[in-house]
């Protein structure tokens, strides 16, 4: 390096010149280096033996004088001042009080750029008077003084500061992205000449006075200020630390807990509070899982770093867990975790067997599955190493018709684990023909659909029934005895012929030995059930078998060939429901029977033009002269006066309106038995006088219109917007009604009377006379308007002990049946004229309503917008924001019964929370640690106070588990 000498005018350019001149002088080199400026010297001898002489011979270490030009240490350039690494060696306290001043000056010049950006740069000067030295300080300048000191660039002030960033992140990427272009910028060598000379003299001379003229704003609970960034006292993301209160990977089923402990940047403890912006995010695919953070700890000051997080687990996965401060996530974020599924639980599992009666060939094994899930539903997965552990628990019991065990056959259903797919394999396998019973449970506890029976036929019985079923005639019969009818014996069992066909099952009797005289007719449907009874010694006429179908009275048969007869009735019903009973593959069946029975007609579009305002009358009017060819169409819907393009979402919005006019009760067309609005509904045959038969008509040609879209799939799936009554779904299927549909459609009717009857003594009480009538009062006066006879001679007919069961049918056929037998017959005309009455017939009026309706559908932010909390106590809010957390990590089959529990029923109305009178209300109980109670005539779930999560949980769950069927709540 040549001789340079530097002058005060070279030194405007080479700011890096001042700053070793200063540093000079600080650290006392004689003056004539200093004087002179012959930085050269200093430069050249830095490198001669590691010690630096002066002209009078004074010698200092290198390391005193270690600057740099190009080197890696040192102060040389403005972008070095806010690097605490590159500053040069000083004493401790020298090096702190520079490092605190060459942050603040950084903020300063940052400040400046900002304000540059805005052509606000003239007010810099006025700014920093009033202490506004940082952009953190834009955000605490008061609008008064600011529009005083800025005048006219008010309004360029104000929009500037409007769009600064409001997260911590996002204003450290502004600042950063700031002091970039002022290091970098040409146009600001004045700054770095006047920063390098701030800096070092600052630290020479006025460093403790700068200090304290900014430690007002330098606050730390004010917001992260210089001090803090410079001390390292601030909350530093990856500084932070997770630590998990579980082993990777866990079981479902319990509240999960981990702690968060939170630490500054200098490694001590960071006291963490609501306004530091910290966030949990658990998610498993695309279902967000709630979380309870509870923040630091009220009683131990040492906690007051840590954050527990909760959330619950029900389904089996991998969980990605993201814990976040601001936008930056702490170290080791996101974290992923795995839930297994938990035990085998019996109520969950299902057992698949094809029918209620298994048929099976005597020396020939039948196969049937278990699917083992957990209490949440997830199914149960082992590997090769688990399979013994897979099969134990599960126990099966053989008995006779006489109930009896027969232990000699308890080993002929055994138990393999099919490790490909993940289930239970069960084969039975009987030596000879017999008829049974088994029951099948999971460590004592029976599964669903566990209890069935069992007929093994001889091989040549089984041939015989093979061609039964692939024979064309329909007149397979075979002789049987008639031992009882409409619940009378027969003092003389008469002989009967039992025809057995693919679509009904007929009883014929013989008169005069050739002339047929039909006795009862049973469709071949899942409804209509074969019951085994035991022979009893004085019975000649071959094994007993009751048959019944739920919508007429049943009847006794005895047939040496009743098990053929069984079994061809179980190979046609197993041909006519798809194969299997369940209702998923029930109800794949029935879509593609629909679809194969309007395989004519094409789904064409069909213009539909209705008015918004007359939306039932309208569509009537524009369907009125539609065929079945037109009702298969694909409906393009034109709402009159409103501009839009029907690509589906105005045809789903058509079918909402109509369903919505058709079915709520305040149409008038359907009507509730009682005033809330959440009631089911069901034909109103009070209606008014301009709702006639053919709304029925048209009604149920759009609910065989909805499942005819459904059964075409994807985007075409339309759910009917109702809520039937029990006994209107029973009646479209063909079942008979009875008084037991009066707990779900009545309840109020059920209570007062219903439910009394059954509990009182009739025959001991005078207090009670009943007869076989029903009084029908006038809704307006009250008065008696006419009386109705229930059974032949009723008036004189006074009910008993004995005959109350038959009082209560009777009451129900009437109420429910007869009284609106020509809705229904009409609604049926409409609805069948889509949706042929065999295919309904293979749902029971639960699959029926799951089939048309759906699975309820529950908002928790419709929830929470129309609900009452009554209670504002601590305790309470702190209960309330539990429950939240609990419902929004609910299956829809938990919502279900928490609105089972509370409002008397699972489903909703069509309009959500919002129409339901009244409306949901959550209130304080003044107890600590019961069950939660109801009071479903008012909606009003009472909710405990409790002394964690994991308790109120559990007793949530367990009091809408075991209180939301019956009549048992509050």
């Amino acid at each position: 390096m040549g001789q340079m000498q530097c002058t005060p005018e070279d030194a405007a350019l080479r700011p890096d010149l001042i700053l070793i001149r200063s540093y000079v002088t600080y650290k006392g080199f004689p003056p004539d280096y200093v004087n002179n400026y012959d930085i050269s010297m200093i430069v050249n001898n830095i490198k001669v033996g590691g010690v630096m002489r002066s002209t009078s011979g004074k010698s200092f270490p290198t390391c005193e004088v270690k600057l740099c030009f190009g080197e890696a240490m040192g102060i040389s350039s403005l972008s070095s001042c806010g690097d605490p690494e590159r500053l040069p060696e000083l004493p401790p306290l020298d090096e702190q009080r520079l490092q605190r001043a060459a942050l603040h000056l950084q903020q300063k010049l940052i400040l400046r750029e900002w304000l540059r950006d805005h052509r606000l740069q003239h007010h810099y000067q006025r700014l920093l008077a009033v202490e506004v030295a940082s952009l953190e300080d834009v955000y605490w300048l008061e609008d008064s003084r600011a529009s005083k000191i800025l005048g006219k660039d008010w309004q360029l002030w104000s929009g500037a500061r409007q769009n600064l960033p409001t997260s911590k992140a996002q204003l450290d990427a502004l600042k950063a992205q700031l002091w970039s272009t002022v290091v970098k910028s040409s146009q600001h060598q004045d700054a770095w000449t006047w920063g390098g000379m701030l800096v070092v003299s600052v630290s020479v001379a006025g460093l403790v006075t700068l200090a304290a003229m900014t430690q007002p704003s330098l606050a730390p609970e004010a917001r992260h200020s210089l001090l803090q960034y410079v001390t390292g006292k601030y909350l530093l993301p990856a500084n932070c630390k997770v630590q998990w209160d579980w082993k990777d990977p866990a079981s479902v089923g319990g509240t999960m807990c981990f702690v968060v402990r939170f630490f500054q940047r200098n490694g001590q403890p960071y006291p963490i509070c609501d306004t530091d912006q910290f966030f949990v995010e658990v998610t498993e695919g695309t279902r967000k899982v709630v979380t309870i953070s509870e923040l630091g700890s009220s009683t131990d000051p040492n906690n007051a770093n840590i954050a527990k997080v909760k959330f619950t687990v029900r389904t089996a996965g991998q969980y990605k867990i993201s814990v976040l401060i601001g936008a930056s996530h702490i170290a080791g974020s996101p974290f992923l975790r795995s839930f297994l599924p938990g035990a085998i639980d019996a109520r969950r599992s299902r057992f698949i067997r094809p029918a209620s009666t298994v048929i099976c060939c005597a020396g020939a094994p039948t196969l049937m599955h278990i699917e083992p899930r957990d209490e949440f539903g997830n199914s149960c997965l082992f590997d090769q190493n688990q399979s013994d552990e897979a099969l134990q628990g599960y126990q099966v019991a053989i008995y006779d018709l006489h109930g009896v065990p027969v232990e000699k056959l308890q080993h002929a259903i055994v138990f393999a684990y099919d490790r490909v797919n993940s289930r239970v394999s069960v084969t039975a396998l009987f030596p000879e023909p017999t008829c049974l019973r088994a029951v099948i449970s999971y460590r004592d506890q029976q599964l669903p659909n566990g209890d069935f029976d069992i007929i093994v036929l001889s091989s040549s019985d089984t041939t015989l029934v093979h061609k039964n079923i692939a024979s064309r005639k329909h007149n397979i019969c075979y002789e049987a005895k008639l031992l009882s009818i409409f619940g009378v014996s027969k003092n003389k069992p008469r002989k009967v012929l039992c025809y057995v066909g693919p679509k009904q099952v007929t009883i014929k009797e013989m008169i005069l030995k050739f002339i047929p005289k039909r006795i009862a007719t049973f469709r071949l449907c899942p409804s209509t059930k074969f019951h085994f009874l035991p022979q009893l010694v004085s019975q000649l006429h071959g094994p007993v078998f009751i048959i019944d179908d739920g919508a007429q009275p049943k009847i006794e048969l005895a047939s040496k060939d009743r098990n053929i007869i069984a079994a061809t009735f179980t190979h046609f019903l197993l041909k006519n429901i798809g194969g299997s009973e369940t209702f998923k593959d029930k109800q794949d069946f029935f879509y593609h029977e629909v679809r194969k029975f309007h395989a004519s007609y094409y789904h064409e579009k069909m213009a539909l033009k209705v008015q918004r305002e007359k939306i039932l009358e309208s569509s009537m009017k524009a369907a009125k002269g539609f065929s079945v060819s037109d009702w298969c169409g694909n409906f393009e819907v034109t709402f009159q006066g409103e501009q839009g393009i029907d690509w589906g979402g105005l045809r789903r919005e058509w079918f909402e309106l109509v369903c919505s006019s058709l079915f709520d009760a305040r149409g008038g067309l359907f009507c509730t038995f009682h005033d809330k609005h959440q009631a089911l509904v069901h034909p109103n045959p009070t209606r008014p006088a301009h709702l006639k038969l053919k709304h029925f008509e048209f009604a149920g040609k759009m609910v065989g219109k909805c499942l005819f879209e459904s059964a075409l799939g994807g985007s075409y799936r339309q759910l009917v917007r109702a809520r039937f009554s029990r006994s209107f779904l029973a009646q479209l299927i063909g079942l008979r009604v009875h008084y037991k549909y009066f707990e779900q459609d009545d309840p109020d009717l059920y209570l007062s009377k219903i439910k009394y009857i059954l509990d009182t003594d009739l025959d001991a009480t005078d207090t009670l006379e009943l007869y076989f009538v029903e009084e029908m009062y006038d809704a307006s006066s009250g008065q008696l308007s006419k009386t109705i006879e229930l059974i032949p001679n009723g008036a004189k007919t006074r009910v008993t002990n004995a005959t109350k069961n038959q009082y209560l049918d009777s009451l129900a056929q009437q109420r429910l049946c007869n009284s609106v037998k020509d809705e229904v017959d009409s609604f049926l005309k409409g609805l069948n004229s889509i949706i042929p009455d065999n295919l309904l017939s293979i749902f029971d009026e639960n699959e029926l309503e799951l089939l048309m309706c759906g699975t309820g559908e529950y908002s928790i932010s419709d929830f929470k917008a129309h609900h009452i909390a009554n209670g504002n106590s601590a305790e309470f809010r702190r209960v309330l924001a539990w429950f939240w957390a609990g419902v929004s990590n609910f299956s829809q089959t938990e919502m279900a019964r928490l609105l089972q529990f509370t409002t008397g029923c699972s489903q909703l109305p069509p309009g959500g929370f919002q129409e339901l009178n009244p409306q949901f209300q959550i209130t304080a109980a003044p107890t600590f640690g019961n069950l939660p109670t109801a009071h479903t005539c008012f909606n009003q779930l009472c909710l405990p106070d409790y002394e964690s999560y994991e308790q109120f949980e559990k007793s949530l769950l367990l009091a809408i588990s075991e209180g939301s069927e019956g009549f048992g709540m509050v």
